[in-house]
């Protein structure tokens, strides 16, 4: 995986490198990211030159109060959330419960998101923070072709290393003044614990057999499933 800096985006990097099966994912063709509303133009011509397609993830209550800055590079909107972001932590839910909701009420979403990045030359999905739902997308579709299990791990913890301190404290500070009797607001906001992420796949693989049978049981098709494997893996000479 390859950290790329965007002006004005953060949390963006190419999933690209990662070993899967004998071969490894294609560099270029699955990039993830935060939120592209603060993308400068020369972030936004960054974006255009290695994205032609972009999943946002996020509900229509953020699209509106942060409208992308790229209106050029085609976009698919697939809110993920049932419910609005504020839910979590009114309701104080812990990573492991809100991913769990995730892959239990949007599994057709989620392959919406995977056809996608099949389908697309270069695929970038993002949320607000790129870190829950862009987390979950990108770990399935990667799982799903075979990607080694801890470098997938490994992409998702990336994301806390990746959060700007500055935000990080602003963040917080409403969340505590907004909701300050939830527990789990720190790690909604800026954590990504890599046994977090090792337990939810773990969990797919219990209760659907992998994270390719969880995306053919939600309805990606034996054809869609072969198309992703041969946009993202590319095999590697002995």
């Amino acid at each position: 995986m390859t950290v790329i800096a965007v002006d004005g985006v953060f949390n963006v990097r190419d999933v690209g490198g990662i070993a899967a099966g004998s071969g490894r994912i294609r560099s270029g063709r699955l990039v993830r990211s935060g939120g592209l509303a603060d993308a400068t133009p020369a972030g936004v011509a960054e974006l255009e030159r290695r994205v032609s397609h972009i999943v946002d993830l996020r509900d229509d209550q953020e699209v509106a109060a942060d409208p992308s800055a790229t209106r050029r590079i085609e976009t698919t909107h697939l809110p993920l959330f049932l419910g609005s972001v504020t839910s979590f932590f009114t309701e104080d839910l812990g990573l492991e419960d809100m991913y769990r909701q995730l892959i239990t009420e949007s599994g057709e979403r989620l392959v919406e998101a995977v056809r996608i990045i099949a389908t697309s030359e270069s695929t970038l999905v993002h949320c607000t923070v790129g870190k829950d739902r862009t987390g979950i997308t990108i770990a399935l579709a990667l799982a799903a072709v075979g990607a080694d299990r801890e470098e997938v791990i490994a992409d998702y913890a990336l994301t806390e290393s990746q959060l700007p301190e500055e935000r990080n404290r602003r963040i917080m500070a409403f969340l505590q003044s907004q909701h300050p009797e939830a527990r789990h607001a720190l790690a909604l906001a800026t954590q990504s614990p890599a046994d977090v992420m090792r337990g939810i796949l773990r969990e797919v693989d219990e209760r659907w057999g992998s994270a390719a049978e969880y995306l053919l049981a939600h309805g990606l098709t034996e054809e869609e499933l072969t198309a992703l494997r041969d946009a993202l893996v590319e095999e590697v000479e002995p």
